[in-house]
C-alpha cells in the first residue's frame, strides 16, 4: 500500500467554536496518540485528508514541523448530512509492528449457473504488518455450485497475515436460484397455512353474472 502524506499543523485552541473555525478554513481537527506518547492536537488539510481516507485502512504519513510519523485513522467522525469530516482520531504506528484491522471482502469470479452468491460478512479482522495492510481480501466463487459455503478459515490470506475473525464464521453462501414456479408454490403453501382461500376463475365469473342478473329487474322497474 502506498503511503499517503498529509502536512499537519499543531493547534492550541479547542472546543466546538474552535472546531467550527477550523472546518470553515477547510481543515479537519484531529488528535494523534499512541506508543506512550502525549496526544498531539493537529489540523489536517480537508480535501487531501478526505481523499486519503477513501480507504479506511490507509497508512498515513503525518508531517508536523518537518518530522514524519506513520499513523492509522482509528475513529473518523463524519457529519450525518453534509459530506464533511468533523474530527479524526489517529493512532501512531511504527514500521515493523503489526496492527489489527478490518479488511473488506471482495468476491471475484462467477458461480455455477442458476445460483445466488450471498456475502454474509463483509469484512475480515486480520493482524497484519502496519506497512502491508491489504485493501481487500479476495474470495473466488468461480464455478462453485449451490450448497457451497466459504468460512473464514477457507479464505486465502495475504502473506504474513493472521486471521482474528472466528474461523467458523460464514463469509460467503452459495444457494440455488429460486424459480418463479417455486415462489408460487411457496406463496400458495403460506396462504394455505394462513387459511386464505381463492375462488376459482370460473366460479368468480358465475358470481359476477348472477349479480348482474339480479340487478337488471331492479333497473327495469325504475
Amino acid at each position: 500500500m502506498t503511503d499517503l502524506t498529509l502536512n499537519a499543523e499543531t493547534r492550541t485552541e479547542f472546543g466546538k467554536g474552535a472546531a467550527r473555525k477550523i472546518r470553515r478554513a477547510h481543515q479537519i481537527p484531529a488528535v494523534m496518540y499512541g506508543h506512550g506518547t502525549d496526544p498531539i492536537h493537529i489540523t489536517l488539510p480537508g480535501h487531501d485528508t478526505m481523499l486519503a481516507l477513501k480507504n479506511p485502512n490507509a497508512l498515513l504519513t503525518i508531517v508536523i514541523d518537518g518530522k514524519e510519523q506513520l499513523a492509522l485513522a482509528k475513529d473518523v467522525q463524519r457529519d450525518p448530512i453534509k459530506p464533511v469530516i468533523e474530527h479524526i482520531d489517529l493512532v501512531v504506528v511504527r514500521k515493523g509492528e503489526k496492527v489489527a484491522v478490518d479488511v473488506q471482502v471482495h468476491v471475484v469470479g462467477d458461480a455455477a449457473p442458476e445460483t445466488v452468491v450471498t456475502v454474509e460478512n463483509q469484512t475480515l479482522s486480520l493482524e497484519v504488518a502496519a506497512t502491508a495492510i491489504p485493501e481487500n481480501v479476495e474470495v473466488s466463487v468461480e464455478g462453485l455450485s449451490a450448497g457451497t459455503q466459504i468460512h473464514a478459515s477457507d479464505v486465502a490470506l495475504p502473506a504474513g497475515a493472521t486471521l482474528l475473525t472466528d474461523a467458523e464464521i460464514l463469509i460467503v453462501n452459495i444457494t440455488a436460484q429460486v424459480t418463479a414456479e417455486a415462489l408460487e408454490a411457496e406463496l400458495a403453501e403460506a396462504e394455505a397455512e394462513a387459511g386464505i382461500e381463492h375462488e376459482a376463475p370460473d366460479a368468480a365469473a358465475d358470481d359476477a353474472e348472477s349479480a348482474e342478473g339480479e340487478a337488471a329487474p331492479a333497473a327495469e322497474q325504475e
